[in-house]
């Protein structure tokens, strides 16, 4: 299949590009390049560089054969949407209808979806599955929770065949693929720093969770089975599959853990200091991935955190200042 990929010079986005060409399929990058890398683009893939908000420019690209879309290009810094919810609401909602627009007018009826595990907010039960309660605590949770709205009306008004895949954490690296977020908010090439150097001492934001150590829990899945469930998920759109799936881990690890695990495989001390609890986060936060793992026939393939923090500690190793464009 020839797949449009918006989004393709971000970390989740560019780690897909380099999946599906190794599947032997053609891949077009769409990327403003506002927060990602021109360096981290396939070199073996189609780049066109582009904003979401330029109908016509994305029109352009679709006419030229594309199969499916899978859709990255979104603003995902949770703390800023809340100071500046205008800018997510016109990129992740408006630059979602721009696209959908340009597909509907050039024939192309299929679209994967980069989603999130904010679109649940505060769980009630954890394990989450997918038909708990939607109801997003931020600005960019709203955003994805409206695109994924709109996908279903959009099926209903004119047959597009959509997935939304909802993230939890996504973390580690391929070989050359890695997280280079600025600023960095991910918990683990955050530690990796703190071990490293690069960083001063890492802020643990409360330890007096109800949790084994206190600390909060979260589900790290890694970046590489994340991309083989987009490749799962465009063969089920062809077979017109719809609606919403959660790909996580299916198991937690604390704040404590984590930093435990990057010092086993580092081989470093990772500093750190008791902050604070932050407003707003549960204690804990594990997804259940068994829908997705029906439907799709997905199966992870890196579920220990420390094959996570080891491909991101290698990457990381290899590029120390990230990429440098």
């Amino acid at each position: 299949m020839k797949i449009l990929v918006t989004g393709g010079a971000g970390y989740i986005g560019s780690v897909v590009s380099e999946c599906l060409l190794d599947g032997g399929h053609q891949v077009v990058v769409v990327d403003n390049l506002s927060t990602g890398h021109r360096q981290a683009i396939e070199a073996r893939a189609d780049f066109v560089e582009a904003d979401l908000l330029d109908t016509p420019a994305i029109s352009d690209v679709l006419s030229a054969g594309i199969d499916a879309v899978c859709h990255f290009a979104a603003f995902s810094q949770v703390g800023e949407s809340v100071t500046d919810p205008l800018k997510y609401y016109r990129n992740n909602i408006t630059g979602a209808v721009s696209l959908l627009r340009a597909m509907k007018s050039s024939g192309v009826d299929r679209f994967l979806f980069s989603s999130t595990a904010a679109v649940y907010g505060e769980p009630e039960n954890v394990p989450i599955t997918e038909d708990a309660r939607l109801d997003p605590v931020n600005p960019y949770g709203n955003t994805k929770l409206a695109v994924e709205r709109l996908l279903a009306d959009c099926s209903s008004a004119w047959g597009l065949k959509s997935l939304s895949l909802r993230y939890f954490n996504a973390a580690g690296a391929s070989e050359a693929r890695g997280e280079d977020h600025r600023p960095e908010s991910h918990l683990i090439p955050l530690v990796l720093d703190a071990a490293a150097g690069r960083r001063g001492e890492l802020t643990v934001f409360g330890n007096d969770y109800p949790t084994p150590d206190g600390t909060c829990v979260r589900d790290y899945i890694h970046v590489k089975d994340l991309a083989t469930a987009h490749i799962l998920g465009l063969e089920k759109l062809i077979e017109g599959k719809t609606g919403a799936l959660n790909l996580g881990n299916g198991q937690g690890f604390s704040v404590l853990e984590v930093i435990d695990a990057a010092a086993e495989v580092t081989g470093m001390e990772v500093p750190y200091q008791i902050g604070d609890r932050r407003v707003g986060d549960p204690a804990i936060l594990v997804a259940s991935s068994e829908k997705a793992e029906e439907i799709l026939g997905w199966k992870q393939e890196y579920a220990d955190i420390r094959k996570i923090i080891a491909d991101a500690f290698s990457w990381r190793d290899r590029n120390p200042a990230g990429y440098s464009d």
